[in-house]
């Protein structure tokens, strides 16, 4: 063989095995999933109703689950009025889709957002209007729920890991 073959040859075979090698340092990413949320969590927070008023809650959460399927229940208590809700979630991907319901207010509608893996982002379309942010880790976490068309305007809760 000719030594412009080799070195064309040795070339083709260096380019592939460093494609090969990069590809295995490369990491591949998964999507997030539900894990560090599942499980109880306890703490305190604020609602607001629209007609100005608000009042501080102690509020218990409850994350139940697996692999794509994600069940939520938040109950509030303040001294006058409390706050219980529910939703169930199915992710794809990154996308969420589901139902969302107030229970005290009797408020529910259907749900799609995003999954990260800090973030639960839902909008709430339906018999009622609203949003849900949940950011967190493992051992904390803060809720923000704001709703239109309802007595209640907004609650936000600050978790930690029961």
């Amino acid at each position: 063989m000719k030594p412009a073959h080799l070195y064309h040859r040795w070339r083709v075979s260096a380019f592939a095995a460093a494609a090969f090698l990069s590809s295995l340092a490369t990491p591949s990413f998964a999507d997030p999933t539900f894990e560090p949320l599942l499980g109880s969590w306890g703490g305190s927070g604020t609602y607001k109703l629209q007609d100005g008023t608000s009042e501080k809650l102690k509020c218990d959460a409850y994350y139940t689950g697996s692999g794509s399927q994600l069940g939520i229940a938040v109950r509030c208590q303040g001294q006058k009025n409390k706050i219980e809700m529910r939703s169930k979630l199915s992710a794809s991907g990154t996308a969420l889709s589901g139902n969302w319901e107030e229970r005290t207010y009797n408020a529910g509608g259907n749900v799609t957002g995003k999954l990260t893996d800090t973030k639960l982002s839902l909008v709430i379309a339906g018999g009622v209007a609203g949003s849900m942010i949940v950011t967190y880790d493992r051992t904390k976490q803060n809720v923000a729920i704001a709703t239109e068309g309802i007595p209640l305007k907004s609650v936000t809760v600050s978790l930690s890991r029961k």
